[in-house]
């Protein structure tokens, strides 16, 4: 059962630079709750496609035969990219970097190509649960942490902001008699007071890190 709600000002730990996130649950019918399957639809290549709580398909990521590409493009069900995904050329020492910008139909919105959104992966052995660290905005104003689940799966992470609210939380879905669909289904719970589509093309980055898509 779900006993608590989780609203977009909820706290866990403020003023940390690095929130320490405690476990909180989501009431799904404030939010929205995606099935995210990380498979395309198109004879089951790489990529990843998005169903919404009432069946629907709402994103996707098609990679064809490539796995791990270093330029994705999360779409909506028409086919109209939404972001363009890329991982930067140059050499991190502890990580690697993911670039995201706003697309309108298939075309670059910052015509400077100023990513909108940037994912800087942590190396484990440094930050611990921590995987990454995000900045939002073209002057990088709003910033967030993918966590881990410890416990949860190697797929469980949660997204949280800079005073430790979960916005988003993903882990391994299962079937309506208990059993896990594998660690390529996720349930994904995401506030209302955040842009849906964000979170996904987060949630494909860290796909793409972890090698899943």
């Amino acid at each position: 059962m779900i006993s608590k709600s989780l609203h977009c000002k909820d706290k866990i730990h403020p003023d940390d630079h690095i929130p320490t996130v405690s476990p909180i649950n989501f009431t799904t019918s404030e939010g929205e709750t995606f099935t995210v399957w990380l498979k395309s639809l198109l004879y089951h290549t790489y990529g990843c496609t998005v169903f919404n709580s009432k069946g629907e398909i709402v994103y996707r990521v098609d990679n064809y035969n490539n796995k791990c590409s270093h330029e994705v493009h999360l779409m909506d069900l028409r086919g109209n990219t939404l972001f363009t995904i890329r991982r930067r050329k140059k050499f991190l020492a502890f990580g690697s970097c993911w670039d995201g910008y706003r697309c309108s139909g298939s075309t670059i919105i910052n015509k400077l190509e100023k990513p909108w959104f940037q994912v800087k992966r942590y190396c484990r052995m440094l930050m611990g649960d921590v995987a990454c660290r995000i900045t939002v905005g073209y002057d990088k104003y709003d910033k967030y942490w993918i966590v881990r689940i410890l416990g949860a799966g190697k797929a469980a992470f949660r997204i949280v902001d800079v005073d430790g609210g979960v916005v988003a939380e993903a882990k391994p879905k299962h079937s309506d008699s208990g059993v896990v669909l594998g660690d390529d289904v996720l349930t994904l719970e995401v506030v209302p007071c955040i842009e849906h589509s964000l979170i996904l093309a987060l949630v494909i980055v860290y796909g793409l890190i972890r090698g899943r898509l």
